[in-house]
C-alpha cells in the first residue's frame, strides 16, 4: 500500500508539472512559491489517499466480512477497523496541513506565513476551501477516535457513513462548485468522489484481507464484486457529465485539462475491465480451495493502477479547465447555476425541466427498487396491495417532480417556488412513501441469512430500524419537534439566507425536508411498524397538535417586515419579482394553503388504518370463538345466569368476555 501512496503522489506532481497546473494562476495574486505550488498536490494526495484507505477498512468490517453472532466484530473486522484508525489520523494531519496549504495558494502567500493563528482565522473567515479543509480534518479526528473504541457492527458501520460524508466538504467547494451550470457539475462530482472512494477503499481493504488468515475472503470478494460494478457505472457516468460541464468535446485533445480527462477515462476503462475479470477469477479459485496468493498479488497490481488513477485525479483538481471562449457568466448563471427565461408560469413550472442529479436519480432508483421488490414477490406467489404499489410511486413522482421540474429549477431563485417545494418534499412526498410499507416489502423480498450464514442486506435493515438512533428519532414526540420546530429555526434564525449562496446547502435542506417529513408520517401513517408504535387515537391527536404551529409559521411569513435572504434575491435582479417582500408574502401564502392537503391524506389514511384494525381484531375474535366453540361466551354466561338465581359465582374474579349473543 506504501508503494500505491509514492506513486499516486509522483503522478500527482509530475502530472501538475506537465500541463502546468502548478503554475495556476490566480488573478491579482503573487506567486506562493514552489513550496507552496507543489506541497498543496503532495498533502492532497494523501489525504485523499489516506480517506480512501479508512474508508475501505469500515467498510470490510462493516459490511464485507461477518461478526460474530452477538454483533461484536470479528479478527478480521477488528483488524480492518485498527488499519482505518491509523488512516484517519493520516488523513486528520493531512487534511490540516491542506487547510493550510490552500490558504496559502488563495492568498499568494508562502505556507509558513499563514500559519499565524490571527492569519489562519482571517484567512478560513474569508475563503471557502480552508474551511472546507478544516470541516474535513474534524470528521477525521471524530473517525479516528471513534475507532479506538468501536467493537460493534452497529458503531462500525456509524462510523463507516460519517467517514463518506467527510469526503463531501471539499467535493462542494472546487471547480464544480462556481461558475455556470455549478449545480450540476457538483452534484456529479458528488456521486464520482463517493463511488471512486468506495471501489478503491474496498479493493484496498479486499487485497489486505487476502493477506490475513481466515474464512471471510470468499465473502468479502463476491459482495465488493457487487459493489464495484455499481461503483464503476457511476463513475463513468458522472466523470463524463462533470467534464462535459467544464469543456467541449473538442477541448479533449488540444488542452492539458482534456488530455487528463482521456487518461482517467482510459484508466476507469482499464480498471473496470480488468477488476472484472480478476474478481471473477479469484472467486472461482477460492470456490475450489485453490491457492490464492497468485491472484491476491495480481489484484495489487489493480491497487497500483488505481493509485495511477488517484494521482489523475489529484492532478485535474490542480489544473485549470480551458477557456471555452463563450460569454462571462451572468450573475445569474454564478448564484445558482443557470439562466431562468421567463416568470414562473404554470407552463414554466411543468415543463421547463433540468434534471437534478441527485434528487430526481434517487426518485428513478427508488421507484425501480420498488418494483423489482413487488415482482420478486410475485414471481415467488406472494402478493402485494397494488394500494401500496400506488402510493409509493407517487411519492416519487412528487419527488421528482418538486427538485427536477420547472418548480425545483425556479425554487433556488425564488422564496414562494421554493416555498412550494417545501410542501412538497416535507408533507406530500413523506406522507406518500410511508404508506408504500418500503421495509416491509424489504424484509418480505430480501433472502434470509439463517443458520450459520452472514448476516445480509435483511440483517442490516432489521438491526438499522431497531438501532436506538432510529428510536429515538422516531418517537412521536421527537418527530414532532424536528418536524415544527426545525422550519422556525431554519427560516427565522438566519440560516436559510445564509444557506442561499451554496448548492450544497439546498441539497441540505433537500434531504432535511424529506427527512423529517418521512420520520414524523411513520408512526403517524406508516405501513411499516414502527420502533415506537402508538394507538390509532394517539396518532390523530399528534396530526392535530402540528396543525397550530404549522398555520403560525405561515402567519409570521405573511406579517414580516424584513426579507429573508434580501441580499441573495436582490443580487438576481429578476425583472418579475421586483418586490422581494411579496414574494415572500406570497410563500407564506403557500405554506397556509398547502398544509391543507397533507393533512386530508393523514386524515383518510389513519381512520382507513383504524378501521382496518378493529375489522382485524373482530376477526381474529371470530376465528378464536370457532376454534373454541364459544367456550368463553357459554362460560360467561352461565356465571350471569347463577348470579341471577341468587348463587355465588364460581369465579367471580372472571373478567368479563366480549361476545355477542343472549345472556
Amino acid at each position: 500500500m506504501a508503494i500505491g501512496a509514492v506513486l499516486a503522489v509522483f503522478v500527482a506532481v509530475f502530472l501538475v508539472a506537465l500541463t502546468g497546473g502548478a503554475g495556476y494562476p490566480i488573478a491579482g495574486l503573487s506567486d506562493p512559491g514552489v513550496v507552496t505550488r507543489y506541497g498543496i498536490t503532495v498533502v492532497r494526495v494523501v489525504a485523499q489517499g489516506s480517506a480512501v484507505i479508512c474508508v475501505g477498512g469500515l467498510l470490510l468490517a462493516a459490511f464485507l466480512v461477518a461478526p460474530q453472532r452477538t454483533g461484536i466484530l470479528g479478527a478480521n473486522g477488528y483488524a480492518a477497523v485498527s488499519a482505518a484508525r491509523n488512516a484517519a489520523w493520516v488523513w486528520f494531519v493531512a487534511s490540516v496541513a491542506s487547510m493550510y496549504f490552500t490558504a496559502a495558494e488563495a492568498a499568494g502567500w508562502p505556507v509558513t506565513e499563514v500559519m499565524v493563528p490571527q492569519t489562519t482565522v482571517e484567512l478560513l473567515s474569508a475563503i471557502e476551501q480552508p474551511k472546507a479543509w478544516l470541516i474535513t480534518a474534524a470528521v477525521a479526528f471524530v473517525v479516528a477516535v471513534g475507532c479506538h473504541f468501536v467493537l460493534t457492527w452497529g458503531w462500525t458501520a456509524t462510523l463507516f457513513l460519517v467517514a463518506v460524508l467527510g469526503q463531501v466538504p471539499v467535493a462542494v467547494t472546487g471547480h464544480s462548485a462556481s461558475g455556470g451550470s455549478h449545480d450540476v457539475a457538483t452534484n456529479s462530482l458528488l456521486f464520482h468522489l463517493v463511488a471512486a472512494t468506495l471501489w478503491v477503499g474496498g479493493l484496498i481493504a479486499v487485497v489486505a484481507l487476502g493477506y490475513r488468515e481466515g474464512n471471510d475472503l470468499l465473502l468479502a470478494v463476491r459482495r465488493f464484486s457487487r459493489l464495484a460494478l455499481v461503483c464503476w457505472l457511476t463513475m463513468g457516468v458522472s466523470g463524463v457529465i462533470n467534464a462535459l460541464v467544464r469543456m467541449s468535446a473538442a477541448d479533449l485533445l488540444r488542452s492539458g485539462y482534456g488530455l487528463l480527462v482521456l487518461a482517467k477515462v482510459v484508466a476507469l476503462a482499464l480498471l473496470g475491465l480488468f477488476g472484472h475479470q480478476q474478481r471473477a477469477r479469484t472467486i472461482r479459485a477460492l470456490s475450489d480451495r485453490r491457492d490464492r496468493m497468485p491472484l491476491i498479488r495480481l489484484a495489487a497490481v489493480e491497487v497500483l493502477i488505481m493509485s495511477v488513477t488517484i494521482g489523475l485525479a489529484a492532478a485535474l483538481a490542480r489544473t485549470p479547465p480551458p477557456a471555452t471562449g463563450a460569454a462571462e457568466p451572468s450573475t445569474m448563471q454564478v448564484l445558482i447555476g443557470y439562466d431562468l427565461d421567463g416568470p414562473p408560469t404554470l407552463l414554466r413550472l411543468l415543463f421547463a425541466w433540468r434534471f437534478d442529479l441527485v434528487y430526481g436519480t434517487a426518485a428513478i432508483v427508488l421507484a425501480g427498487l420498488y418494483v423489482a421488490g413487488v415482482r420478486r414477490l410475485r414471481r415467488r406467489g406472494d402478493t402485494w396491495p397494488p394500494g401500496r404499489t400506488t402510493a409509493w410511486l407517487c411519492g416519487c413522482a412528487v419527488l421528482l417532480l418538486a427538485t427536477s421540474s420547472g418548480i425545483g429549477r425556479y425554487a433556488p431563485a425564488m422564496f414562494s417556488v421554493h416555498m412550494g417545494t417545501h410542501m412538497l418534499l416535507a408533507m406530500v412526498t413523506p406522507a406518500l412513501l410511508v404508506l408504500g410499507g418500503p421495509v416491509t416489502l424489504a424484509l418480505r423480498s430480501l433472502p434470509t441469512a439463517g443458520g450459520d450464514n452472514p448476516p445480509g442486506p435483511r440483517e442490516w435493515l432489521v438491526a438499522f430500524v431497531h438501532s436506538p438512533v432510529s428510536k429515538t428519532l422516531a418517537h412521536p414526540l421527537v418527530a414532532l419537534v424536528l418536524f415544527v420546530g426545525s422550519v422556525y429555526v431554519l427560516y427565522f434564525s438566519g440560516l436559510y439566507g445564509a444557506a442561499l449562496n451554496y448548492h450544497w446547502a439546498h441539497l441540505a435542506m433537500n434531504a432535511h425536508f424529506l427527512l423529517v417529513g418521512y420520520l414524523f408520517y411513520w408512526p403517524v401513517i406508516g405501513v411499516d411498524p414502527a420502533p415506537r408504535p402508538i394507538p390509532p387515537l394517539a396518532r390523530v391527536g399528534l396530526v392535530f397538535a402540528s396543525l397550530p404551529f404549522h398555520a403560525f409559521f405561515a402567519v409570521a411569513l405573511i406579517g414580516m417586515k424584513t426579507v429573508i435572504g434580501a441580499t441573495f434575491f436582490r443580487s438576481l435582479q429578476l425583472p418579475w419579482v421586483s418586490d422581494p417582500l411579496a414574494d415572500q408574502r406570497l410563500g407564506g401564502s403557500i405554506a397556509w394553503a398547502s398544509g391543507e392537503l397533507p393533512v386530508l391524506i393523514v386524515l383518510i389514511a389513519c381512520l382507513v388504518q383504524w378501521a382496518r384494525s378493529d375489522q382485524r381484531e373482530a376477526r381474529r375474535r371470530d376465528r378464536r370463538e370457532e376454534a373454541t366453540g364459544d367456550a368463553d361466551l357459554t362460560a360467561y354466561n352461565a356465571m350471569l345466569q347463577q348470579m341471577a338465581n341468587g348463587q355465588a359465582s364460581p369465579d367471580s374474579s372472571a373478567p368479563p368476555v366480549r361476545g355477542s349473543g343472549s345472556t
